[in-house]
C-alpha cells in the first residue's frame, strides 16, 4: 500500500494538465507518494498526452463521465493508499505541499480530511473562491469560507494563518484519510458535482472525525475550469445538492423547518436571478427543487438505513447564525466580522 496517492480527476483537461501536471510530478512524486490521473471519459487527447509525456504517472481510464463524486469513487477503488489527496487539474503546487498535509494528518489521527490554504492563481495575493482558508455552513446550509463569503473574496494578509477545525474542506484540494473515506462510504454519487465534499465532511464529523485547515501548505487554484461560477448548470447543482445534503444530514427536529425556510429563500433567489441573469439561470433553481423532490424517497431510505442512530448531529463547526442576515442586513462581508464561535 502506498502511503499517499495524489489523484487528479480529469475530464477534457489537456490544457490544464500541460500547465500544472509537471509541477505536481516534480514537487510530489516520491517512493511513498504516487501521482495518479483518473480520466472521466474524456473526449480530447489528454490521456494520450499524459501517457506520452509522463509515464511515471499512473493512469486510470473510465469509459464515461461519472462526475466528481462518481469519478473519484470509481478511481479510489483502484488505488491503495493510506491517504488520498484529491487535486483539481487546474491547481499549481509548490515544494512540500503534499508532505506538509500528510505529516499534519499523521500527527492528528482523528483528522478525517484536511485542506491547505487555497489562493487565486490569477491573483496570488487573494484567496480563491472555492475553498480559501477553510469552509463552513450556516444553519440553513449556505456554504462560505474564511476569506470568501458569497462573491466577496478577501486579500490574504496572514489573517487566517492559524491551523483550525473547519466544517468542510474544498474538493479542489482535499486530503482524506483512506479509512475515514471508506468508513463513510465515500462521496454520494447522486450529487454528481458540487457540494459532495461538504456532504462527506459532514458525515465524517458525525462519524467522530474532525476536518481541518492547515495553512502551512499553500496551493494556487485557477477555478471555474469545468463549470463557470455563474453558469446555469452550476446554479442547478448548487441549489439541488444543498437541499439533498440538508435532507440527509440534519437532525429530525430541524429538518422540516429548515427545508421550508430554504424553499422560501430560494424563491427569492429565483426572482433575483430572473431579473439579473435571465430566464435560463432562474429556471435552474426551479429544476433543482423539482429534482430534489424526486430524490426524497432515496433520502428517506438513507436516513432509515444508517447503522448509527446518533448519526444526525449538528456539528459544532456549523455557524449558529443566518449568513444571509449577517451579510445583507448587518453588512458583515468578512469572516472575521461574523463574530461566532
Amino acid at each position: 500500500m502506498t502511503r499517499t496517492a495524489v489523484v487528479i480527476l480529469n475530464w477534457n483537461g489537456r490544457s490544464f494538465l500541460e500547465r500544472f501536471l509537471p509541477d505536481v510530478v516534480h514537487n510530489t512524486l516520491s517512493p511513498d507518494t504516487a501521482v495518479v490521473v483518473a480520466d472521466n471519459g474524456s473526449e480530447d487527447d489528454s490521456v494520450d498526452w499524459v501517457a506520452r509525456n509522463h509515464p511515471e504517472v499512473q493512469l486510470i481510464r473510465m469509459n464515461s463521465n461519472f462526475g466528481y463524486a462518481g469519478g473519484y469513487n470509481c478511481a479510489l477503488k483502484q488505488v491503495e493508499a493510506e491517504y488520498y489527496i484529491l487535486l483539481n487539474s487546474d491547481v499549481l503546487v509548490g515544494p512540500g505541499w503534499a508532505e506538509k498535509l500528510i505529516t499534519f494528518m499523521e500527527m492528528h489521527p482523528n483528522v478525517g480530511a484536511c485542506q491547505p490554504k487555497i489562493l487565486s492563481h490569477a491573483n496570488p495575493s487573494s484567496f480563491e473562491y472555492a475553498g480559501a482558508a477553510g469552509g463552513f455552513i450556516d444553519r440553513l446550509g449556505y456554504p462560505f469560507c474564511r476569506g470568501r463569503i458569497f462573491d466577496t473574496v478577501e486579500i490574504d494578509s496572514g489573517q487566517y494563518d492559524d491551523t483550525r477545525e473547519i466544517f468542510w474542506a474544498s474538493g479542489s484540494c482535499i486530503a482524506v484519510r483512506g479509512a475515514a473515506f471508506d468508513q463513510c462510504d465515500g462521496f454520494d454519487e447522486s450529487f454528481f458535482v458540487h457540494m459532495e465534499e461538504i456532504d462527506l465532511c459532514w458525515r465524517m464529523q458525525n462519524a467522530g472525525y474532525t476536518v481541518c485547515y492547515f495553512p502551512h501548505s499553500v496551493v494556487y487554484h485557477v477555478g471555474g475550469g469545468t463549470l463557470g461560477y455563474g453558469s446555469p448548470t452550476k446554479i442547478y447543482y448548487n441549489f439541488r445538492n444543498s437541499l439533498i445534503m440538508l435532507a440527509k444530514n440534519l437532525p429530525a427536529r430541524h429538518l422540516r423547518r429548515t427545508i421550508l425556510t430554504r424553499e422560501l429563500l430560494d424563491g427569492l433567489a429565483w426572482l433575483m436571478l430572473l431579473f439579473r441573469e435571465g430566464r435560463e439561470s432562474a429556471s435552474a433553481v426551479v429544476r433543482a427543487h423539482r429534482d430534489f423532490r424526486k430524490q426524497r424517497t432515496a433520502i428517506k431510505t438513507f436516513r432509515t438505513m444508517t447503522p448509527n442512530p446518533g448519526f444526525y448531529n449538528t456539528p459544532h463547526t456549523m455557524m449558529n447564525k443566518y449568513l444571509l442576515f449577517e451579510f445583507y442586513i448587518r453588512g458583515r462581508k468578512k469572516f472575521s466580522e461574523l463574530k461566532w464561535i
